[in-house]
């Protein structure tokens, strides 16, 4: 059985209005049905029985420190916390990186997941519109058309430890570049840029491309479970999480 390391995102601005609206210093602490929005998120880690290790990086509460390995600091960016976080984990497993605003994620859907996982340097799973839309009926999401379908992408990825020296450079360039279209189409190459707003570009493609672009081997990992594409980051989405936190259990 492959057992994995998690690196937990639980950070956030703390000036987040959200947050602050309910007297949370974080969006990953703000409470449902009395526990943090990010203890569900460790609870489902821990119920998948394939993390052998939790690093969480962002405020805890007690209830958070009780359900984690180690504490880490927040380095400023994504980008910052990903080298950061998986340069001090123990080494030799495969890293599951987390947002800790995804309260619907269950044990047994995390378990499929990296049951299913495949062997790519970097896998990010993603989520068919319908897939969503019959989970949670009337959720606004972002999403992407691709030949393949249309999905919005997850709160997960899973990578191998050992590129994240060759592919993060890489990956900063892309995001500092991602609201200059100009340069990200340079990047890209205008060919697969009209194919993607077209809809023209299928699920192969798009990971060919990108592996390209980091240096790695990449898998888009299509996945029913609308819980890993559903954080909660306003008011419409902490009610869909509490009334599905409330069927759960029911």
């Amino acid at each position: 059985m492959t057992h994995w390391n998690a690196l937990v995102l639980g950070g956030g601005d703390p000036n987040d209005p959200f947050a602050t609206a309910h007297q949370a210093p974080v969006k990953p602490l703000i409470p449902i049905h009395g526990k943090a929005m990010a203890v569900y998120v460790l609870e489902a880690l821990k119920n998948s029985g394939r993390i052998s290790h939790i690093a969480y990086i962002g405020p805890t509460t007690p209830e958070v420190s009780g359900l984690i390995d180690q504490t880490l600091p927040d380095q400023g960016s994504l980008i910052g916390n990903l080298e950061f976080g998986v340069k001090n984990m123990p080494a030799g497993a495969r890293v599951l990186v987390v947002t800790a605003d995804i309260p619907m994620l269950t044990g047994a859907e995390l378990q499929s997941l990296l049951d299913s996982t495949p062997d790519s340097g970097l896998v990010y799973p993603i989520v068919r519109k319908e897939d969503c839309e019959k989970a949670y009926p009337g959720v606004k999401r972002t999403y992407a058309r691709l030949k393949d379908g249309t999905f919005t992408g997850g709160n997960i990825f899973i990578l191998k430890p050992e590129i994240v020296s060759t592919f993060l450079p890489k990956l900063k360039a892309m995001l500092a570049n991602r609201k200059n279209p100009l340069k990200l189409a340079g990047l890209i190459g205008f060919g697969t840029l009209l194919k993607l707003l077209t809809g023209q570009l299928g699920l192969k493609g798009l990971e060919q491309k990108v592996g390209g672009l980091l240096g790695v081997t990449v898998s888009a990992m299509p996945t029913p479970h609308a819980s890993v594409g559903t954080d909660v980051d306003k008011d419409g989405d902490l009610e869909l999480a509490k009334r599905q936190l409330s069927k759960n259990q029911g």
